[in-house]
């Protein structure tokens, strides 16, 4: 397996997995409109690649103060063999490497599993209130 960054012939295939990982997206969240819109900004997007097949995806962000991660995902057929855990380390320090010092994350409330995931990596739940507001 190969962590790699994003690369445009990578294009069809990350939004094939994308809607393997979450088959309902929002429509705001629809993987063609995303992608374009995060490559618009930056480049911060990661595959897992595994004998020519993406099999895990992390879509990172930095705005100088804090990092996030946005979309992070393994195939169904590749989860629980430390993919998710590797895309988690090379895209921190892929932040850290670009002044980072904090890395947040949401999950939604009674994802237990994937909370505990995080939490084995060194994330801790923080008592926010998240907001948004649609456009």
């Amino acid at each position: 397996m190969t962590i790699r960054p994003y690369q445009d012939k990578d294009r069809n295939d990350l939004i094939k997995l994308w809607n393997s990982i979450f088959p309902d997206p929002a429509p705001h969240n629809e993987p063609s409109i995303a992608l374009e819109a995060k490559l618009a900004v930056d480049e911060l997007i990661f595959v897992a690649e595994h004998e020519g097949t993406l099999i895990g995806m992390c879509i990172a962000g930095y705005d100088g103060i804090r990092g996030w991660l946005y979309t992070v995902g393994v195939s169904p057929e590749a989860r629980h063999q430390g993919i998710g855990t590797a895309l988690i380390k090379y895209s921190v320090d892929a932040l850290k490497g670009l002044g980072c010092t904090k890395v947040n994350l949401q999950i939604r409330a009674g994802n237990t599993e994937v909370t505990a995931f995080y939490a084995s990596l060194g994330f801790e739940v923080e008592e926010r209130v998240s907001m948004g507001l649609l456009l």
